[in-house]
């Protein structure tokens, strides 16, 4: 699996950390539906330059697809989760 791919929506680099790899292969999501999500995610900006990015897949039984990321001079995928919920929603 590449480590980085470039994204058009933020104009930079995306890279993601071993974690966010490992993270992946557990939870069985693919590269593509991480481009995907980080394209076309709902982004939530947690503090300044850290972010989490949700995106629906119909074709997964576990939604809601989300990725913590740091935004700088790249965008850096922490890790990668499933049936994600922001806190506070129900």
């Amino acid at each position: 699996m590449s480590d980085s791919f470039e994204s058009q929506r933020f104009g930079k680099t995306v890279w993601l950390t071993n974690h966010a790899i490992e993270s992946m292969a557990k939870r069985q999501v693919t590269l593509n539906e991480v481009q995907v999500l980080i394209e076309q995610g709902t982004l939530a900006q947690k503090s300044a330059g850290h972010s989490w990015i949700s995106h629906r897949f119909p074709t997964r039984n576990d939604n809601l697809v989300c990725a913590a990321i740091v935004e700088a001079q790249a965008v850096i995928i922490k890790t990668v989760m499933v049936n994600w919920r922001e806190r506070g929603s129900q």
